[in-house]
C-alpha cells in the first residue's frame, strides 16, 4: 500500500483526479468489453458463464473491478481496498471445476495491464504528473494482488467443501459395502490365506452400491482388503494414501478400503503412505465378502491392543494366522487348557513348565528325545526323563490323536500368550 507520506498522487490537485476519475468511469463499460474480448482470444477455452440476467459473470467482474478502482483511488491510494465478490466467486468456480488456479491469475494480470494502458492515456489527457501515476500503477498491481487473494480464498472453499463430500460419500460407501456382507462375514469364516480359491467370485454388488460407487468415481474391483489402523494420538495426519483407497477417519479405529491389494508394489506403497501409524490389513477377499476381510483386521487390532501382536507397523493378517485363530476364543482355548493341562496341577510352576514346553516341542517334532532335546537346548537324557513323567500324568492320552491335537492347541495359544517358553 503506498504511504500517505509524500505521495505525489495526494499533491494532484482535486480537481484534477475527479476529471480523471470522470473520464474512466466513462470508459469502463467499452473498456471492460474490449479486456474481455481479449482475454478470450488469449485464453478460448475460457468458459462462458451468464448471471441471472444473462449477461457474462466475467464481464460484470471486470466492469465493477474497474469501478470499484477508480472510487479508491478518488479518495486516496492508501485506504483499504474493497474487492468485488465476484472475483471470489471465480475462484470457487475454478474449484468446483478441478481446474487450477494458474490461467485465472494470468487472465487477472492480462485485464490489469490492459486497463492500465487506458489509464495511462487518460492521465497523460489530463495532464496528472508521471510520480503520481507510478504511485497509481503501484496501486494497480495491489489491487491485483487482492483479486488473487479473493479468488484464492473462493478456490480454498470448494476445495474444501468437495474434500469434505467426498469424504462423506466416501463413508457412505464403505458403510453400504460392509453391511452388505456383515450377516455373512459374522458367521464362522476360514483363517486368513484359506478357503476360497483367488479366483472365486462373490456375488454381484447391489444396485445402490454400484451408484455409490460411481458418483464417487471409484470403479468396483473384483478384490479388497480392508485394513484398520491405530490412531498413534488425536492430532495425527491422516495417512496420504492412493485416491483409489477409500478411507474413513471418522471412527475411532480408522478403516480404510484397499482395492485389487495383490497387485505388485501396492503393498508396499501402502506401508509408505501409513508410516507413523500403526494397524492391521485383513485377507484378500471377493468385493462382496469385504466384512470378513474387516473383521480379521479388527480381530488383529484388537490383538495389537492387547500387545499380544506386535505394533509399529501395518501388519499383514495372513502372517498372523496361528494368533488370529487361536488367540481370540480365550475363554474357550482357557476351558480346553484347564482340562486338558490338568495333570500339571500337581507339579510345581517351574517343574510344570519344563514338562509343558517338552511336551509341545515332542508334539510338534513328532520326533525322539535327540530331536526333542536339538529342539529345546538340552541334554538327550533330561528329555527321555521328562517324557516318562509324561506318559506318567496322560498315560494313553497322548496317544489319541484327538487329544494331541487338544494339547498342542492349548500349549500353542499358552506360547503366543507369553505363558509358555
Amino acid at each position: 500500500m503506498v504511504s500517505a507520506v509524500r505521495s505525489a498522487w495526494r499533491e494532484v490537485p482535486s480537481v484534477q483526479i475527479r476529471r480523471f476519475a470522470a473520464l474512466a468511469l466513462e470508459e469502463v463499460p467499452l473498456l471492460a468489453q474490449d479486456i474481455l474480448a481479449e482475454i478470450r482470444r488469449e485464453f478460448p477455452q475460457l468458459p462462458v458463464v451468464l448471471d441471472e440476467f444473462g449477461e457474462p459473470t466475467a464481464l460484470v467482474g471486470i466492469r465493477q473491478s474497474l469501478e470499484h478502482f477508480v472510487a479508491h483511488m478518488t479518495v486516496g491510494l492508501d485506504r483499504p481496498h474493497v474487492h468485488p465478490r465476484v472475483f471470489q466467486e471465480f475462484g470457487r468456480g475454478e474449484g468446483m471445476q478441478g481446474r487450477s488456479l494458474d490461467a485465472l491469475q494470468a487472465i487477472y494480470r492480462l485485464g490489469v495491464r490492459l486497463a492500465w494502458r487506458r489509464l495511462a492515456e487518460i492521465g497523460q489527457q489530463v495532464a496528472i504528473p508521471a510520480p503520481a501515476m507510478y504511485e497509481l500503477a503501484e496501486s494497480g498491481f495491489e489491487y491485483l494482488d487482492g483479486l488473487v487473494a479473493a479468488s484464492v480464498r473462493g478456490y480454498a472453499e470448494a476445495a474444501a467443501r468437495q474434500a469434505g463430500e467426498r469424504l462423506r460419500l466416501q463413508r457412505r460407501l464403505m458403510e453400504r459395502l460392509f453391511a452388505n456382507t456383515a450377516a455373512r462375514a459374522g458367521a464362522a469364516g476360514v483363517p486368513p490365506g484359506a478357503g476360497r480359491s483367488a479366483g472365486a467370485g462373490g456375488p454381484e454388488p447391489d444396485p445402490v452400491l454400484a451408484e455409490q460407487a460411481a458418483l464417487l468415481g471409484w470403479p468396483l474391483p473384483e478384490r479388497v482388503a480392508v485394513a484398520v489402523l491405530l490412531r498413534p494420538d488425536r492430532a495425527a495426519v491422516a495417512p496420504a494414501v492412493a485416491p483409489d483407497i477409500l478411507l474413513d477417519m471418522e471412527c475411532e479405529r480408522p478403516r480404510m478400503v484397499v482395492p485389487e491389494p495383490d497387485t505388485p508394489g501396492r503393498g508396499e506403497l501402502l506401508r509408505r503412505a501409513a508410516a507413523g501409524w500403526s494397524g492391521a490389513i485383513g485377507p484378500a477377499v471377493p468385493l462382496a465378502d469385504a466384512a470378513k476381510s474387516l473383521r480379521w483386521a479388527g480381530t488383529a487390532a484388537d490383538l495389537m491392543e492387547c500387545g499380544l501382536l506386535p505394533v509399529g507397523d501395518l501388519l499383514q493378517c495372513t502372517e498372523h494366522t496361528e494368533a488370529l485363530v487361536l488367540l481370540p476364543p480365550e475363554e474357550l482355548i482357557a476351558d480346553l487348557g484347564r482340562r486338558r493341562l490338568a495333570p500339571l496341577a500337581g507339579c510345581g510352576p517351574a517343574h510344570g513348565l519344563r514338562l509343558a514346553e517338552t511336551l509341545l516341542a515332542w508334539l510338534e517334532t513328532r520326533g525322539g528325545a535327540p530331536e526333542v532335546a536339538a529342539r529345546l537346548g538340552v541334554h538327550p537324557q533330561t528329555v527321555r526323563y521328562r517324557l516318562r513323567q509324561i506318559r506318567e500324568l496322560w498315560g494313553s492320552e497322548v496317544d489319541d490323536p484327538d487329544r494331541r491335537f487338544e494339547l498342542e492347541l492349548v500349549l500353542r495359544a499358552r506360547r503366543l500368550r507369553g505363558e509358555q517358553g
